[in-house]
């Protein structure tokens, strides 16, 4: 307990430091704890040091924990999501950070319709390019966001990135700056039932630097909960 405590606290402190040199508000910026193979005891640890937003990278395992924890926690999917996953996923998060496709899309708002909810949800962009991640290719993203936002029971929020696994510290300031300037010309588009309020990007090795470039929901696991 103690631990975790600690390093939600030093991480609080790292957030507030950051915000600060980039000039920004600390309050704008949302710790997401990565819960993914955690226990449920140790989940609560970290509720219990203040922590309010879990992220989870599979429904099922969401779902077993979330029959422990409840309504303790805002429960975020950032892992892949199956379109046949999509009612488990809409019954349980708030926000679902990974969509990546039309057809993901559809999934998602014809079972936010369902059950009479409106569905928050981040579209996931493949700004390093790498064949190993999900998302959407920039070019692709503006037309996505455009078809999506059709939906009757979507919220468009804002944009999910990953950087590479590096050292090269420029290279992971430009996937993320990438991802904030792919922000900035959707919202100059206008387009109806979007607002680009959020940027999720950043993990336990470079949260820092995405603070810096504006992310606004940081995924941090390994420095909160340890090596898996």
């Amino acid at each position: 307990m103690n631990t975790i405590y600690e390093n939600v606290n030093n991480i609080r402190s790292i957030i507030s430091r950051q915000a600060a040199l980039a000039g920004r508000n600390a309050a704008e910026i949302t710790l997401v704890a990565v819960t993914k193979t955690v226990a449920p005891e140790l989940i609560q640890d970290a509720l219990s040091a203040g922590v309010t937003d879990i992220g989870e990278n599979k429904v099922q395992e969401a779902l077993t924990k979330n029959t422990r924890l409840g309504t303790a926690a805002h429960w975020h999917l950032i892992g892949h999501l199956q379109s046949n996953k999509a009612k488990a996923a809409v019954q349980l998060f708030e926000l679902i950070h990974s969509v990546d496709s039309l057809k993901l899309a559809e999934a998602i708002d014809k079972e936010a319709g369902k059950i009479g909810k409106k569905q928050r949800i981040l579209i996931e962009v493949n700004v390093s390019g790498e064949e190993s991640k999900f998302g959407c290719s920039p070019e692709a993203v503006i037309e996505l966001v455009r078809s999506a936002s059709r939906g009757n029971n979507l919220q468009i929020e804002g944009l999910m990135t990953m950087a590479p696994f590096t050292a090269d510290k420029d290279r992971i300031h430009s996937v993320f700056r990438g991802l904030r300037e792919l922000k900035e010309r959707i919202n100059s588009e206008q387009i109806p039932n979007v607002v680009m309020k959020h940027l999720s990007m950043g993990m336990s090795q470079d949260f820092e630097i995405a603070i810096a470039e504006g992310a606004t929901l940081v995924r941090v696991g390994t420095a909160i909960f340890g090596g898996r």
